[in-house]
């Protein structure tokens, strides 16, 4: 099949789906509805020619008639009553002085509206409210015939109760099938669900192993040589033995962060009870942590409003990632950090000074983070180089944002 060929097919398929009904609740009305105009257009001119009755009141009760399966959709009571009522009153309008040729108490026009109202009744709320729409139908027409045992009617009542008493069965039968299949579908639908689910939760597992067997092993023995390094090597100069020691209290802080997020990875409910997240007011410490790393650092914070916690989870983690790009790519040069709130926003903005080093090749995924983070909440981020040469990370977040992350993430 040719592209266009392709393309045309597409598009008789969007047009036929737009034209069917979308549902299997308002395909039943619009079917009803065709039903109820095609039989009352019968009816009407069939009773008042055949059988001699009234006009006006033979427009009333065919009107309920063919009416009655539509309102039994939501009233299956009321659809009933006016049904059995209308399949009554109908025959008996008849004229006696009319010789009658054609099927009685039964018209074919009403024998097709029964079958109608019973199978609309069974396919919508079941065998039980069909059966008793059946039932009460077949004692309209013989009652009928009873008030008036001059108009022969055994034929008429055979026929219909064979004929919609399997229209009856039918119903019952495709209802039931219909049934079985919204099950298998709604089974179907909660495997997938579970098999996704599990896979997931395999994928975390995975990746929490992963990090635990990896990253936070070799955290560990971070951690450990720098805490005996003063130990371990004679003569340290004091210096030496500081830097090592804020070493090991980073790697103890990044194992912290480690099994905090090894505990949300092998949460299978996403609902961890955590520790408290890092925010605003971390900041500070994350700035003399940087600084102590020998980063020439200057902060300006400037809080005058509340900020909500992912928010602030997010201004930390923007700006600790920013410190951390800045200092690999541009050591020895000049930090800056600001952060301001208003009415609406939380800003922070990380800018470093031009550096003489040859910038680090960049292979990690720091700003993607930093944008995704910044996007769940519906803020605005902006990272770029500076006409002096420097760079500058500018990050905008809704201070109360609409949308929050799942509890827990990190």
């Amino acid at each position: 099949m040719t592209p266009m060929a392709k393309k045309r097919d597409a598009r008789r398929k969007r047009t036929t789906r737009r034209l069917l009904p979308r549902n299997r609740h308002t395909a039943l009305i619009v079917i009803l509805s065709v039903l109820a105009v095609a039989l009352y257009c019968v009816l009407v001119p069939v009773h008042t020619v055949f059988y001699g009755t009234h006009v006006a009141l033979t427009m009333l009760f065919g009107a309920t008639a063919v009416a009655a399966p539509l309102i039994s959709i939501r009233y299956p009571v009321i659809g009933t009553a006016l049904f059995t009522g209308s399949a009554l009153l109908i025959p008996l309008m008849t004229s006696r002085e009319m010789q009658l040729a054609a099927p009685w108490p039964w018209s074919v026009p009403m024998l097709l509206a029964f079958a109608v109202a019973v199978a609309s009744i069974t396919f919508r709320h079941g065998w039980r409210p069909g059966l008793i729409q059946f039932i009460l139908g077949t004692f309209a027409g013989i009652t009928a015939a009873v008030f008036q045992p001059s108009i022969p009617s055994g034929n008429s009542l055979i026929v219909t109760t064979s004929v919609v008493g399997g229209v009856y069965l039918l119903a019952v039968l495709l209802a039931g099938r219909l049934r079985l299949g919204d099950e298998l579908t709604r089974e179907r639908a909660h495997t997938a669900q579970e098999q996704a689910k599990r896979e997931l939760v395999e994928e975390r597992t995975r990746i929490a192993r992963e990090l635990h067997d990896v990253v936070a092993h070799s955290m560990s023995l971070i951690q450990v040589q720098a805490s005996t390094a003063r130990y371990r090597v004679p003569q340290l100069p004091s210096d030496a033995a500081a830097e090592f020691d804020d070493i090991a209290a980073s790697a103890r802080g990044a194992l912290m962060e480690m099994r905090r997020i090894l505990g949300v990875l092998r949460t299978e409910d996403h609902t961890a009870e955590l520790a408290p997240q890092r925010g605003i007011d971390d900041i500070p410490a994350l700035i003399e942590t940087t600084r102590r790393a020998g980063a020439a650092l200057s902060l300006t914070m400037s809080i005058s409003n509340k900020v909500s916690a992912p928010t602030q989870l997010a201004v930390y983690r923007i700006t600790q990632e920013a410190l951390s790009n800045a200092v690999r790519h541009a050591p020895e040069a000049a930090i800056t950090v600001s952060l301001t709130t208003d009415d609406a926003d939380a800003t922070v903005t990380i800018h470093n000074a031009p550096s003489d080093h040859e910038p680090a090749l960049s292979g990690g995924h720091g700003l993607r983070g930093m944008t995704e983070r910044t996007e769940i909440l519906g803020g605005s981020i902006h990272a770029g180089p500076d006409p002096d040469g420097g760079w500058t990370v500018t990050a905008r977040l809704p201070r109360r944002p609409l949308s929050l992350p799942t509890k827990g993430s990190p």
